[in-house]
């Protein structure tokens, strides 16, 4: 009898507990996903930084390949003209800054020098600053000084008709920028115009209205007006600029003369260009 009661005892030892044993399962399955989780998570992170440093490069290289396929899309006869006018516009407008930007000058203290030597009899060490000066303002007063000994009125006559040949010297080349920013549009809409009748060729060689045919012919010419338009606003702001600066420096030229003619006549005053208005 006792062995009989001690036989289920020991048998129900011996088996496993089912329900330990599907716990320990569970418990093991779930660690795994996480950790599967946790690694595919890991590269997802990796994969996300690799894109975001490759979008740079492509997103740069899409504008210009963008650009390339919308300038051949809009005929790229009408488009290369337009080019060619943003070009030789650009040229001229560079061209025209540098001269400018040598020409300017600190007028003021140029014409303290210069009045300190007229005054002080130096007539010759003026001209030397002048000579030595560059810019139309120093043209100007030596101009003036190298008729010091003539009257007042034609000293004034002298540098009126010199400023007005620096003044024709700044604005040399203006008018070319003119012509491009006028022609760049104009090259624009002559290409819509085109691309409008290549359009409507299209539909008489159809012999239908598609929507597809319009919309190819419309898109050609709205390119080439979007292109002449934008040349033209990037001509026009540099023009502008030029413009600025020749006003800048006729305003010099301007209060240079009538500072340089106060001068003389305050030299002539004091008799020291007494001698060499009587020679005259």
């Amino acid at each position: 009898m006792a062995l009989l009661a001690y036989s289920p005892v020991a048998m129900a030892q011996a088996i496993p507990n089912k329900d330990t044993t599907e716990t320990v399962m569970a418990d093991t399955t779930v660690d795994a996903i996480a950790d599967s989780a946790a690694a595919n998570m890991v590269d997802d992170a990796a994969l996300s930084d690799a894109s975001d440093d490759e979008m740079v490069p492509q997103e740069s290289a899409g504008f210009h390949k963008q650009l390339k396929t919308k300038f051949i899309e809009g005929s790229a006869g009408f488009m290369s003209l337009v080019a060619l006018a943003l070009v030789l516009g650009l040229a001229f407008c560079i061209e025209r800054i540098i001269y400018l930007t040598l020409s300017e000058i600190n007028a003021k203290r140029f014409m303290e020098d210069v009045g300190s030597r007229v005054e002080a009899g130096d007539i010759e060490g003026a001209k030397d600053l002048c000579r030595t000066t560059r810019g139309p303002v120093a043209s100007i007063c030596y101009q003036g000084l190298a008729r010091i000994g003539e009257s007042i009125d034609n000293i004034e006559r002298s540098i009126v008709s010199y400023g007005s040949v620096q003044s024709a010297n700044l604005e040399k080349g203006c008018s070319w920028i003119t012509l491009f920013i006028s022609m760049a549009p104009s090259l624009g809409f002559l290409g819509t115009v085109i691309g409008m009748v290549m359009a409507f060729d299209q539909i008489r060689l159809a012999g239908d209205i598609n929507t597809t045919i319009v919309a190819a012919g419309m898109k050609v010419a709205l390119i080439t007006t979007i292109f002449g338009i934008i040349v033209a606003l990037i001509l026009q702001i540099f023009y502008n600029y030029i413009l600025s600066k020749i006003e800048h420096i006729t305003s010099q030229m301007e209060e240079s003369a009538i500072t340089l003619l106060d001068t003389i006549m305050k030299y002539k005053l004091t008799g020291n260009g007494q001698d060499g208005q009587k020679g005259a």
